[in-house]
């Protein structure tokens, strides 16, 4: 398959592989809290809610508007745009650290969820956050 066809597919094919990573990401922390033997604190459910508002942040910008050919009516306003990405990704890298401290939590104490808590959490994190990407790389304005 020529390399051309493969990139004119993406904008097709991408919405769909990345709804099929985020349907993933959950699968894992919904059979992880369903399966396990102790109940899963509230606290445990954050990492993976704010991984997928990361993902909802910075898919509210499109690629268009970070490149050097940005034009806005309003002063200067390229860097709130900057600005938004970087507390976009700063909630998804803290849902992440977070999601790994809870699998730490889980893997050495005995009275709390089982370790598989943890790493489906660590997992949801990351389905979620790369689903995001996957989408934030094939859509645009047109």
């Amino acid at each position: 398959m020529d390399n051309n066809n493969l990139l004119a597919a993406w904008p097709i094919v991408a919405p769909g592989v990345a709804g099929a990573v985020f349907g993933a990401g959950w699968w894992f922390w919904v059979d992880a809290v369903v399966c396990s033997a102790a109940a899963v604190p509230f606290l445990h459910y954050l990492p993976g809610f704010f991984a997928s508002f990361a993902a909802l942040m910075f898919n509210c910008v499109s690629r268009e508007d970070i490149g050097d050919s940005y034009y806005s009516p309003y002063d200067d306003s390229e860097w709130r745009v900057k600005l938004w990405l970087f507390i976009s990704y700063v909630v998804s890298f803290v849902s992440l650290a977070g999601a790994v401290g809870f699998l730490v939590q889980d893997a050495l104490t005995d009275s709390g969820p089982s370790a598989w808590t943890g790493t489906a959490g660590v997992l949801q994190c990351v389905f979620v956050l790369v689903s995001g990407l996957i989408y934030w790389t094939c859509h645009s304005e047109d």
